[in-house]
This record gives structure tokens, C-alpha cells and sequence, in this order.
């Protein structure tokens, strides 16, 4: 990772801190769901209602960023988690499910900001250097692996109400990232890079080529599998199976380390053998994944496809998303992010949702053997793809 711009350390460490917001989500929301929610199909709604919020705020925030700068947005976007975490906090201590879910949701909101961390890393180098400086912010999520659900755990009992404290210490936390953006510096754009911007293309126009959507496709396809998957899981593993918090706890954790910790590598794998083989070998890991996971449902099973599943989201997402820079020339990427974004946090919302009611519904088997179609359209996406042709540049 030499010779990175110091603008990608420091969104690194800023995503660290703003990334543990996801994993104390999963952790505890489908619990504090289950506690909270007079029908239980409805207890990971809250986790639903994260990237919920995510999907909606993702193209505002695009926009908001192209007007305003990106330090600034991500100052205030900060700020409004903060406000949100106070709200979830004082939500669980009320009892409000519903208040719960939507001060979640405003989460989520915020989540949409921080997601743009990787674009603005990869703005700040050359595009040879994209999907090392990509993988390289994703580091952060190893920290925030282990930060998210132990905040939960640390947070149980220090307020009357279960989990309500967890919530103020993730306003802690995300106050700790507010002095970061003091030192990132924003890369200013050259007069002939302002002069590209205004002619623009149409997004119908950027849409016509494959490559737009293979780097959107497999960039959602990660994330709605994953999702799906790990929603499930918590209240798979506790209120069904009977393993303990701990247990589920260390599971959750392990698998978004594994989220994360392919990405020390995952950028120079993309750099040597191409987009293409990285999403084989992603779409490899899921099946595998799911192949370990209807097995049996031994503890040693839920590590085992959990950490597979986080290895094979981590190919297919940093894959796509190096993909996406060549869909766009200058002026088109904000455009083109929040549609990116849109699209797979929207289609990753879908999933978190249908996750809690076919696992309650129908059981975990079933849940698992559901994600096979979503499956084979990244495998029939690859067959018909022979990887990046012409790109927005040439």
C-alpha cells in the first residue's frame, strides 16, 4: 500500500469509527427487535431499516457532495449520526419499536455518506491505484469488525433497558472522527477537468455500456446475498438454535473481519489477475458459503460460512467498485456513484428485509437455498462478460 495519497489513511481511519455503526446493527438489532416488537416476523425490520435509510440517502448525498465538497458533507453527516444514535438510545429505553426503526434508519442515512469514503479515496490517486486505494479505506471495517458489536456487548447492561447503552457509546465513537477531516484535503478539480464536466454524458448514454453494469451487478449481488445471510443469522443462531449471545457475538464479528481483512490483498489481486477471475473466485466463496451453512448448524458450520461469505463479498465488491471508475469520465461520477450506490443498497435493503420473515416463516434451510437464484445471475453474468473492454476514457 506504498505510495498511497495520505487522503486514503485518513478516510481509513474515519471509516473505521463510522463503520461500526453497521456491525452494533447487526449484532444487536434483530435482539433488541425480538425484545422490542409485538410480532416477531418483524424482528430484524431494525437491520432492514439500516440499509433501508442507506439506499434512500445515497444519491442526496451524491448530490449534496457535488455541491457542497465532500468535507463539509462528511462533517455534518457525522453530526446527524450522533443525533440518530442519542435517538436509538432513547428509543430502546422507551420501548418504541417503531422509533427504534426509524432512528436506525437515520443511520442508515448516514451510512449513504460514508459509503462515498472509497470514491473520494479513489479520487485522490491515479487510476492504476484504484482498487488498491478502494481495498485499502475497506481496512477500516476490520476495526470497526470488532469495535460495532463489542460496543453492543459492553452497552447490554449499562443502562436499565437491554442494549439502550450501546447506543451512546457509538455517539462516542463517532465524535472521535470528527477531527480526522481537519487533515483530509479534498482534491481540486484542474480547469480542464471543469471544462469535461459540462459535457457531461446522459446516464442512458453511460448505461450503454456492459461494464456499468457488471461493476453495479456484482457490487449489489455481494451485498444482497451477504445481507441476506447474515440478517438471519443472529436470530438463526440464538433464538432458534439456542447458542449463546457470545457465541453469535464472536460469529458476527469474525465474519465482517472477513468482510474486511481480504482487503489487504484483494486490490494488488485485482491489480495482477484482473477483475474478471477476482469475481469467480467471490462468486466461489458464496457457494461455498451457503454449501457449509445448510450442512449442519454447529457452531463450527456458522464460522465456517460466515467466513467465507465475508471473504467472497469482500472480492466482489472491491471488484465491482474498481470496475465502476471505468463506466464515467470526469463530471459524471457523482451521477454515476449515486446510482451505483442506489442500486445496491436498495436491492440490499430487499434482502435484509425478506431475510427475518422466510427465516421465522419458513426456516434457516430455506433462507439459504433462496439465495441460489441471486447466484446464478452473477454466474450467468460472468459467462456472457469476457471482462473491461472500452472504458469511458478512451
Amino acid at each position: 500500500m506504498r505510495g498511497l495519497h495520505s487522503n486514503v489513511w485518513w478516510l481509513t481511519l474515519a471509516g473505521a469509527l463510522g463503520l461500526c455503526t453497521a456491525p452494533l446493527v447487526v449484532f444487536i438489532g434483530g435482539l433488541v427487535g425480538t425484545n422490542l416488537a409485538e410480532d416477531k416476523t418483524l424482528a430484524t425490520l431494525p437491520v432492514a431499516a439500516i440499509v433501508i435509510g442507506t439506499a434512500s440517502a445515497v444519491i442526496p448525498a451524491a448530490r449534496l457532495m457535488q455541491r457542497f465538497g465532500r468535507r463539509q458533507i462528511f462533517i455534518l453527516n457525522i453530526v446527524w449520526m450522533m443525533a440518530s444514535s442519542l435517538a436509538a438510545s432513547w428509543s430502546i429505553a422507551h420501548s418504541s419499536f417503531w422509533s427504534f426503526c426509524a432512528s436506525v434508519m437515520c443511520l442508515g442515512a448516514g451510512l449513504a455518506t460514508i459509503q462515498q469514503y472509497r470514491f473520494a479515496a479513489m479520487e485522490s490517486v491515479s487510476p492504476e491505484q484504484h482498487a488498491p486505494a478502494a481495498s485499502f479505506v475497506l481496512l477500516g471495517g476490520l476495526v470497526a469488525a470488532f469495535l460495532g458489536p463489542e460496543l453492543g456487548q459492553q452497552g447490554r447492561f449499562l443502562l436499565d433497558q437491554e442494549f439502550a447503552g450501546a447506543f451512546l457509546l457509538l455517539a462516542l465513537v463517532l465524535a472521535a472522527s470528527l477531527p480526522v477531516f481537519a487533515l483530509y484535503q479534498p482534491i481540486q478539480k484542474t480547469a480542464e477537468q471543469h471544462a469535461s464536466a459540462e459535457s457531461a454524458r446522459t446516464l442512458r448514454d453511460i448505461a450503454a455500456h456492459p461494464v456499468f453494469w457488471v461493476a453495479i451487478l456484482s457490487s449489489a449481488i455481494a451485498y444482497v446475498v451477504m445481507s441476506y445471510v447474515m440478517t438471519a443469522t443472529p436470530v438463526t443462531m440464538h433464538n432458534l438454535m439456542g447458542h449463546s449471545v457470545t457465541d453469535t457475538k464472536w460469529v458476527i464479528q469474525i465474519h465482517i473481519c472477513a468482510m474486511y481483512l481480504p482487503s489487504f490483498f484483494s486490490g494488488i489481486l485485482i491489480q495482477r489477475f484482473g477483475q474478471l477471475k477476482m469475481l469467480w473466485a467471490g462468486l466461489g466463496c458464496y457457494g461455498l458459503s451457503l454449501a457449509i451453512a445448510w450442512m449442519d448448524t454447529e457452531l463450527i458450520n456458522f464460522y465456517v460460512s460466515l467466513i467465507l461469505l465475508g471473504v467472497g463479498w469482500n472480492l466482489l465488491f472491491v471488484s465491482g467498485t474498481s470496475l465502476l471508475p471505468l463506466s464515467y469520465k470526469e463530471g459524471e461520477e457523482f451521477k454515476v456513484q449515486g446510482v451505483n450506490d442506489f442500486m445496491v443498497f436498495g436491492l440490499q435493503a430487499i434482502a435484509a428485509l425478506s431475510s427475518g420473515v422466510i427465516v421465522y416463516s419458513f426456516g434457516w434451510v430455506v433462507l439459504l437455498f433462496s439465495a441460489l437464484p441471486v447466484l446464478l445471475i452473477q454466474l450467468l453474468l460472468l459467462v456472457f462478460w469476457q471482462g473491461p473492454g472500452k472504458t469511458a476514457q478512451t
